[in-house]
């Protein structure tokens, strides 16, 4: 059973998300509705519960502001708003999901599939903290979620020098040497990490522009990055990499 609250203040869309809860191919137990925020912390330090779907603009409240106010962030969070902003970014990277308003049913059962399998990860706590962490920090110091089977990893994104694909998993390849595996594809890093100075220059690879050494001319070329590894440039990559280079 999934233990849920629901934080918003326009009633359409709790009485849509409480129909989609009743009709859910996965249990969920609904423990109230809250308009108010103070109101929902108050009933959040008397409950333990899984998930919490939070509109990111509370009549005049920001539920970034409620996130703070938590001791106990040992929750998933479900964003809904109508509305991203600038918050889109930097909830992907921390690995925290959303919906957009007006919430579709089958995108409600794709995010509850998706919760599903992340209440069973260590790291909820760790995931908020990253995520206010990154609202309020410059490109240069975001950091990323990556979860792995034992909960999640994060990192700085700049702590990344390359991507590489393994069919449906990335191997990813720190300045420290360590490499670390995730059963998430290569497209999926290229949508969090191109406006972080990363380049996609292979259909396998994805490379921090930070870390490259050396590029050798050729059909496509090839790149040395600082870890000494050796990445083919793609005929069809090769004039936007080196443009970026420039």
């Amino acid at each position: 059973m999934i233990r849920a609250i629901i934080i918003d203040d326009e009633e359409p869309s709790i009485d849509r998300l409480k129909s989609f809860m009743e009709s859910s191919a996965l249990p969920i137990e609904l423990y109230g509705s809250f308009a108010l925020i103070n109101d929902a912390i108050k009933k959040l330090d008397e409950l333990q519960v899984d998930v919490v779907f939070l509109d990111i603009e509370v009549g005049e409240e920001n539920s970034f502001d409620f996130l703070k106010k938590m001791k106990n962030r040992n929750f998933e969070v479900i964003f809904t708003t109508a509305f991203l902003k600038y918050a889109i970014q930097a909830l992907k990277i921390s690995a925290v999901d959303y919906l957009l308003k007006p919430v579709k049913r089958e995108d409600f059962d794709e995010a509850i599939f998706r919760l599903q399998e992340r209440l069973s990860l260590k790291g909820n706590a760790e995931k908020i903290e990253m995520l206010l962490h990154n609202l309020a920090s410059q490109n240069l110091h975001k950091k990323i979620s990556l979860p792995t089977a034992e909960g999640y990893t994060f990192l700085d994104i700049q702590d990344i020098v390359r991507c590489e694909a393994d069919v449906n998993y990335t191997h990813i390849f720190l300045i420290t040497g360590q490499r670390i595996t995730v059963s998430k594809s290569l497209k999926y890093f290229d949508g969090l990490l191109s406006n972080f100075n990363f380049s996609r220059i292979h259909n396998s690879h994805l490379i921090n522009l930070s870390y490259v050494k050396k590029y050798t001319k050729g059909k496509g070329g090839y790149v040395t990055m600082t870890d000494n590894s050796k990445i083919m440039v793609s005929t069809r990559r090769k004039e936007k990499f080196l443009n970026l280079l420039k």
